[in-house]
């Protein structure tokens, strides 16, 4: 069976203004910069999934999340890491990443995700902070040459915490 190549997408903040009238969406989050990129553990493999920003990634679809791991002991590891893009003078850049643990059993059709963990980490990712330090050594490394391969200029021009936190 032919593996599928994915395309490499992310949402890059537009340069228009939002066009709000009055107070009107005043104090709402704009996600439009902000892109999932789901980690395949086991794979070695990166990928933007857009799905996932309403649980409905590929690999989310049909699943019971439960909010104990234990119930879930033979789920497959990924994890989805809520990358932010900035834009400077020079071009864009990685404003902030923050990742979240996800194991999923297709055979069950459960999950593990924590719900307000996700949302929490897409805020802190938004505000620009980086939240990696808890990943698997081998899942740094493919998110690290996934961010490098889709732009390296987008990477040079990013923080110095994200490269360190991504080092290790």
């Amino acid at each position: 069976m032919e593996k599928k190549k994915r395309k490499v997408e992310f949402t890059i903040i537009k340069n228009e203004p939002s066009g709000v009238h009055g107070s009107f969406g005043i104090g709402s989050i704009n996600l439009s910069n902000v892109s999932p990129v789901i980690i395949d553990v086991e794979a070695g493999e990166a990928f933007v999934d857009m799905g996932a920003m309403h649980a409905r990634s590929s690999v989310e679809r049909g699943i019971k999340f439960l909010p104990n791991k234990e119930e879930v002991p033979n789920g497959k590891p990924y994890w989805i890491v809520w990358v932010t893009v900035g834009r400077k003078e020079e071009g864009p850049y990685i404003h902030g990443a923050a990742a979240c643990e996800m194991t999923i059993d297709r055979e069950t059709r459960r999950g593990y995700k924590l719900l307000p963990e996700h949302v929490n980490n897409m805020d802190r990712s938004i505000k620009g902070r980086f939240i990696l330090e808890h990943m698997d050594k081998k899942s740094k490394q493919v998110l690290k040459e996934f961010l490098q391969n889709h732009d390296a200029g987008m990477w040079e021009r990013s923080d110095e915490q994200l490269k360190t936190q991504l080092e290790g």
